[in-house]
C-alpha cells in the first residue's frame, strides 16, 4: 500500500475516502478525478472488507487510478480500447502490489 500513496502524492494526487454512490449490481472500487487531481476510493466497499485486505483495496484501487493519471498527464499513451485501458491500469497496479496480488 505504501508505495502506491507515495507514488499518488510524488505526482501531488490526492487520495480520500468518499460516498460514490449506488452502481446497481456494479461494483465502482474507485475513480480518478483529474481536475483536482483526485483518487476516490469507494468507502461502502472498504467498510465491508475485513481488516486484512483494506490494505490491498487501497494498493491496487490507487495504482488502477494512477495509470489513469499517468494517461492525463501524458506519461503514458491513451489506448482508445476503453477494455485494453482498464487491463493496462490493473497490470499497473499490480506491479505496485507485487506478485501476490
Amino acid at each position: 500500500m505504501t508505495t502506491a500513496l507515495a507514488l499518488a502524492r510524488s505526482y501531488g494526487v490526492a487520495v480520500r475516502f468518499a460516498n460514490l454512490g449506488e452502481w446497481g449490481d456494479a461494483e465502482l472500487r474507485s475513480e480518478y478525478d483529474p481536475s483536482i487531481p483526485e483518487i476516490r476510493l469507494n468507502l461502502a466497499v472498504a467498510a465491508r472488507l475485513p481488516s486484512a485486505q483494506l490494505g490491498e483495496f487501497v494498493a491496487l484501487a490507487v495504482g488502477h487510478e494512477l495509470y489513469h493519471h499517468r494517461e492525463a498527464i501524458r506519461e503514458v499513451p491513451r489506448l482508445r480500447d476503453r477494455g485494453a485501458r482498464e487491463s493496462a491500469a490493473d497490470g499497473f497496479a499490480r506491479t505496485l502490489v507485487g506478485p501476490s496480488a
